[in-house]
């Protein structure tokens, strides 16, 4: 449902040439933008694969076509409205618009369906291939949005339990249900399943994409933050924030240390960008923090932008939001993946980055608890603790061996465990599972 953006639509691309590449054939209904161009447009983000487009830009211009998707966020302006605030009939229209997209590509023929998120398009494979077995994904924001309504939903989602009801009906009808392995009973608690159907399957990355590379840092950094910026500030276009060459000199000589994802609350940023000003002092060598990411005018609470401007941080970059194309080349001109969150299902992001052989800094949660092992691939400080955050920023920046020890070491973990030839193995295996019981 979501367009091409998030981290879900990169597992269902990486997913689905894993799975072809052992001999499932794919067909993928997603979600686009082509008035986005590369960032949301499903036939090129889904490249080689075969895609099927539901185009919601029609939509957005007033013209007739599949509603733009609801979000599992209540961010105050945005296009797409928390689900919890629509009513029946805005919820029958998405339905419908899905039961068509999934007609049109054949799902009452297909042997199995993988529905990704738990939304509308559920009921819709109800209604059109009812009798094909299913297996879900959940990739975290829905069980945030679920734990919300639990606490107390605002005013304004006015129809939250009813979207809580729809959401634990779908999962109920699904043989088997994907979630990160950190994630298994927080699901099955918050979607009242038993936790035998949980089936915990990590994302994976692409190896061929996400290895060591030599990459020229100095030219790197200079065309991205000096002659082609993409960073931005509240109301504002990407590229408003450029720097001077002369702003560099952290990135080109000292450690790099880089942030990656979306500027929403649950990352922390704030938070991540304070502990780096605390931490400066102590470094024995020069450092810069870039933050890659932060897709144009969506943001949460604090922007990074002002957090830098209120705390004085020097040395922390805007580099703005980036295809995955180019991801390895980010991480590639860095030391470090720093990852503050403290809500994050897996954290896919410290997975490629162990790929290339940066060990990360992050937050115990229900992802890097899992990922990264304490001392051995990384540093896992407590979450929401700026001083623990900044004593191991210190650590990592200060010990090169060190880092560099942990970095060889997180490389060989996620070759072993989140490759995505391994990971669609483990999928394929929960496929057959469910087929197996619906008497396929």
């Amino acid at each position: 449902m979501f367009f091409p953006r998030g981290g879900s639509a990169h597992v269902a691309r990486g997913l689905s040439k894993g799975l072809a590449e052992i001999g499932w054939n794919v067909t993928l209904v997603s979600g686009s933008r082509s008035d986005l161009g590369e960032d949301g447009d499903a036939r090129l983000f889904y490249e080689g694969i075969d895609v099927r487009p539901v185009d919601f830009s029609p939509a957005l211009d007033g013209e007739a076509g599949p509603p733009i998707h609801p979000s599992y966020e209540d961010r105050s302006g945005a296009r797409d409205r928390v689900f919890a605030s629509l009513d029946d009939a805005e919820y029958e229209r998405h339905v419908e618009a899905w039961a068509d997209a999934l007609e049109g590509a054949g799902a009452a023929k297909a042997d199995l369906l993988h529905l990704h998120h738990l939304t509308p398009i559920n009921e819709a494979a109800e209604r059109v291939a009812g009798d094909v077995p299913v297996v879900g994904q959940l990739h975290g924001t829905e069980l945030l949005m679920l734990e919300a309504i639990e606490r107390g939903a605002p005013t304004s989602w006015r129809y939250a339990e009813r979207w809580a009801d729809r959401m634990r009906r779908w999962a109920g009808r699904c043989r088997r249900l994907l979630v990160a392995p950190g994630g298994v009973d927080r699901a099955a608690g918050l979607l009242d399943i038993e936790r035998e159907r949980f089936v915990p399957t990590p994302n994976g990355f692409e190896p061929d994409l996400f290895c060591p590379q030599r990459i020229d840092r100095a030219a790197h950094w200079r065309r991205h933050l000096v002659e082609r910026p993409r960073g931005w500030t509240p109301g504002e276009q990407p590229g408003s924030v450029a720097y001077e060459d002369g702003e560099l000199d952290a990135l080109r000589e000292g450690t790099v240390l880089i942030y990656v994802g979306r500027f929403t609350e649950v990352k922390r940023l704030p938070l991540l960008v304070r502990a780096f000003a605390g931490a400066r002092h102590s470094f024995d060598g020069p450092a810069g923090l870039v933050l890659l990411g932060g897709h144009p005018g969506e943001w949460e609470g604090e922007h990074p932008a002002e957090t830098i401007a209120s705390s004085g941080a020097e040395g922390v970059f805007l580099a703005g939001w980036h295809g995955h194309d180019v991801l390895a080349e980010f991480l590639n001109a860095s030391d470090v993946i720093v990852m503050p969150s403290v809500r994050e299902q897996f954290g896919q992001v410290v997975v490629e980055a162990m790929a290339c052989e940066l060990p990360a800094v992050a937050a115990r949660s229900f992802g890097a608890e899992r990922i990264v092992d304490d001392g051995q691939t990384g540093w896992l400080v407590p979450p929401d603790d700026e001083q623990a955050m900044a004593e191991a920023l210190v650590e990592a920046v200060n010990d090169e061996a060190e880092r560099r020890r942990r970095g060889k070491r997180a490389r060989s973990v996620a070759m072993r465990e989140y490759a995505w030839p391994s990971v669609a193995e483990g999928v394929a295996a929960a496929y057959g599972a469910a087929m197996a019981e619906s008497g396929e």
